[in-house]
């Protein structure tokens, strides 16, 4: 196993690995979202198929943004990670809620699929992060 200094010396001459696992997570997303759209659209009709598609959508978006700003946060300083890191996630969540709110309000009959589409997609992108952690990336670690 490589000394911390030689993994230092090895991120920065490798730019990508903070973000060499977004492509497979997005993958995984876009296909999650045509499964929730179908199985939306074929227990609930059209608002259904839409709530549930972008509810795993949004989980996509928010990950996705997490992890560019996280990276590039890390590649100028690590010390820049914790702050930029809370700040969006309060940022997030307040946009998240200010959406979910205004959604609620308006009756749309997507909303239940909206909600199940973004648990959806916690999952499955969690998991896929979970399978590339400890397969793709772990042989990469160990070489």
């Amino acid at each position: 196993m490589a000394e911390p200094a030689a993994r230092t010396a090895e991120a920065a001459e490798d730019r990508g690995w903070r973000l060499r696992h977004l492509p497979v997570l997005l993958i995984a997303s876009v296909l999650m979202a045509a499964v929730a759209a179908v199985v939306g659209g074929v227990t609930g009709g059209a608002d259904a198929a839409l709530g549930a598609a972008a509810g795993v959508a949004v989980t996509a978006a928010s990950y996705t943004l997490t992890t560019v700003v996280l990276a590039w946060a890390d590649s100028r300083d690590s010390q820049l990670v914790l702050p930029f890191g809370l700040g969006l996630y309060v940022a997030k969540f307040t946009l998240l809620g200010a959406v979910m709110i205004a959604v609620a309000a308006s009756g749309w009959p997507g909303l239940i699929p909206l909600c199940l589409g973004i648990a959806a997609g916690v999952v499955v992108w969690t998991g896929v992060h979970i399978w590339w952690l400890t397969t793709v990336h772990a042989r990469r670690a160990a070489r």
